[in-house]
């Protein structure tokens, strides 16, 4: 937004603002012309001439403004319009410094030019006002890949120089500083357009949480808590209360099993979590991460992807029970991009997984022995299964189930670079085939980003994408979320997405029979929605109510660094939370089926089965076993333990001390009362 210039195009450096609101729009006319063609003395003389017919003492002010303005006022236009200190091809970029390059037209240019960190640096050209911080920031990531002379630091170091936080005269924020006062300034007016334009057409960002290291998920387990759970990528998954209290202690805590990386484009981390269907019920949760443990360390890959399902604590809701763990599937990886991992149900109940390529080549799947069979694809999974010896089954319907060729987990493959993929709750043919829509690279050393409609039995390498992104600037895509909230009625059932340089997009169909249609997600600025985002984008989060979020950082690569934020989307044209869309908040329950509370020497499948760990036998894993049995009237208190009788020693029991008997020597009943009691004492005391 130009705030030195009137939508006629010519400055307002006579300060005709002092004439407008008294029906003298000719006047106004007159002021701008005769300023533009360089007459200082008749744009003097015209302003007396408007205040002696208008008679508003009110504007003498701006008119001394205006006076002190001609002494530069046309040289800064010279300026500003014969160019610019800067050149660059991107559109938005010119906008950005067309703006602040006319900044020297301001009356207040001496003070927004005037900085003590310049003046110890006489060496720097002065060709920056004092930015405002918002402001700032978005002048950085719009401007920084296209005039790299002028970004030599990171964002916070830039607007650190640059930029104004103590409250003083700052671009372009100055006018509402200092010249609110007068709804007469033109300035004013087209500010308000401008909000309203945007409060219309564009959507806001509503900060809801900072301080996060280096957040890549967010989701909600659909307990009706309306709890929010943010996974950090060195290994931590927080819970965001639903009147937004961040608990201290974490939800899970496998920092020490996950491998993450530090370095830019290095994905290794915290990859995915997902909650079953019936979480409420059974309390299982799934995790993807990467790792390399001593096991897996002799050989060529460099780390592995594990998924795994864990429980949820029978005392405390809010913490994982991490003795719960149980692995699903672990793939061997080669490199540190292209990982996927990402871990979603779908409708039907079914798992899926889908996996990057992981940058492997055909030489690279030849080294790794077959262990490579997975990357690249969608799995599809049934962890509701009875079966103790496996945590998953095949669904029959998989459509590789009965090859010889394929593993018949997958689902789909030719899969490069998944960003994310999402699942349309509220979408089911009759065939059962589900809306899956995925962010992804067209090849291996690309960044040429697609969207895929994820169907079953599809080879992506060969199939045409459902739509195509091209290159943005060497940005990647970022997968988000089918939107099916109540908060926004023009959003609904749209595909957000995003790439990592902050650009927003939605795909929109007006029926199923209709192709979907690309459309940029315009979001407000800070002076027209109250806050705006900025930085790189991580990833996508959805609460239970179906309203989107976006995960942000600063840094792309400080994991130690606590810049990670969480916004919320939200439409202006519609209250915060309107009415229809309030649900009631369930209270916290405690797991409370039968086998969460029996089954002490297993795990519970989530179907509700216990499994026994080795050595356990019975309905809830409460009898241990002996192999072989315990003899003499010995009893298995643990597994292949014996609590033997008095008189009676060894590992089953099967060695006597009392000595031989007499062959007319008999066992009195009175002394076989006093073996069981002492025997039961033994087991009682044992047990308790």
């Amino acid at each position: 937004m130009d705030l030195t210039q009137r939508e006629g195009g010519l400055p307002d450096c006579c300060g005709t603002g002092a004439c407008l609101g008294k029906g003298a729009d000719y006047i106004v006319v007159l002021l701008q012309l005769i300023c533009y063609i360089n007459k200082p003395a008749l744009c003097f003389s015209a302003l007396i001439y408007c205040l002696l017919l208008f008679g508003d003492l009110r504007n003498i002010l701006s008119i001394l403004i205006s006076v002190r303005s001609l002494q530069h006022g046309f040289r800064c236009h010279a300026r500003c319009n014969f160019g610019l200190i800067f050149s660059t091809n991107n559109t938005e970029c010119s906008r950005l410094l067309q703006e602040i390059k006319c900044a020297h037209c301001s009356p207040h240019a001496q003070m927004l030019f005037h900085s003590p960190k310049l003046e110890k640096a006489p060496h720097r050209q002065q060709d920056l006002p004092r930015l405002c911080h918002d402001y700032c920031q978005e002048f950085y990531y719009t401007c920084r890949g296209h005039v790299p002379e002028l970004f030599q630091a990171d964002v916070d170091e830039f607007c650190q120089y640059y930029g104004r936080k103590d409250g003083g005269l700052c671009f372009p924020d100055f006018h509402r500083k200092h010249l609110r006062r007068d709804s007469n300034y033109l300035l004013d007016e087209k500010i308000e357009v401008i909000n309203r334009k945007h409060k219309h057409n564009c959507y806001c960002t509503q900060e809801i949480l900072s301080g996060l290291r280096q957040p890549v998920g967010m989701v909600h387990c659909g307990d009706g808590s309306q709890r929010l759970f943010i996974l950090e990528k060195e290994g931590f998954v927080r819970i965001l209360t639903h009147d937004m209290e961040l608990l201290k202690e974490p939800f899970l805590d496998i920092h020490k099993l996950v491998q993450s990386g530090i370095k830019g484009g290095d994905e290794r981390g915290l990859l995915s979590l997902a909650f079953h269907p019936n979480y409420k019920k059974n309390g299982k949760l799934y995790i993807s991460y990467t790792t390399n443990q001593e096991r897996w360390a002799i050989g060529p890959h460099d780390h592995i992807l594990r998924v795994v399902e864990y429980t949820v604590s029978r005392k405390n809701p809010n913490q994982v029970d991490t003795r719960t763990t149980r692995v699903l599937m672990e793939v061997a990886e080669l490199h540190r991009k292209h990982l996927g991992g990402q871990l979603l149900f779908g409708p039907d109940g079914l798992l899926h997984i889908i996996l990057g390529d992981g940058m492997i080549t055909l030489d690279d799947m030849e080294e790794m022995d077959g262990l490579s069979d997975f990357t690249g694809s969608v799995l599809r999974v049934d962890v509701d299964t009875d079966w103790c010896s496996s945590p998953y089954s095949i669904p029959r319907n998989n459509p590789y189930f009965n090859s010889t060729n394929q593993p018949p987990e997958i689902f789909a493959h030719g899969l490069h670079d998944p960003g994310r993929c999402a699942v349309d709750k509220l979408h089911m043919d009759t065939n059962g085939s589900l809306l899956i829509l995925c962010t992804d690279t067209v090849g291996k050393n690309t960044t040429t980003g697609r969207i895929l409609q994820v169907i079953k039995g599809k080879d992506y390498e060969h199939e045409p994408s459902m739509f195509d992104l091209g290159s943005n600037e060497g940005a990647v895509p970022v997968g988000g979320f089918i939107y099916r909230g109540c908060q926004s009625r023009r959003l609904y059932g749209s595909y957000v997405f995003g790439d990592k340089n902050g650009n927003f997009r939605i795909l929109q169909r007006p029926s199923e029979d209709r192709l979907w249609q690309e459309k940029p997600l315009c979001l407000g600025t800070g002076s027209s929605c109250g806050s705006s985002l900025v930085g790189h984008i991580l990833g996508f989060g959805e609460d239970e109510l179906g309203e989107v979020y976006i995960l942000a950082s600063s840094k792309s690569t400080a994991i130690q660094s606590h810049s990670g934020k969480l916004y919320k989307l939200v439409d202006p044209k519609r209250p915060q939370v309107p009415k229809e869309c309030r649900r009631p908040v369930e209270d916290l329950e405690m797991l409370s089926t039968a086998c969460s509370r029996e089954c002490k020497n297993g795990h519970c499948t989530p179907t509700g089965k216990c499994c026994c760990s080795s050595g356990w036998e019975g309905p809830f894993c409460l009898r241990a076993k002996c192999e072989p049995a315990c003899r003499n009237g010995g009893v298995c208190v643990e597994p292949n333990k014996c609590l033997c009788k008095e008189g009676f020693t060894g590992s089953q029991c099967e060695k006597g001390d009392r000595g031989t008997r007499g062959d007319g020597e008999k066992d009195s009943i009175l002394e076989h009362i006093i073996d069981m009691t002492s025997y039961l004492l033994d087991l009682t005391s044992y047990i308790v």
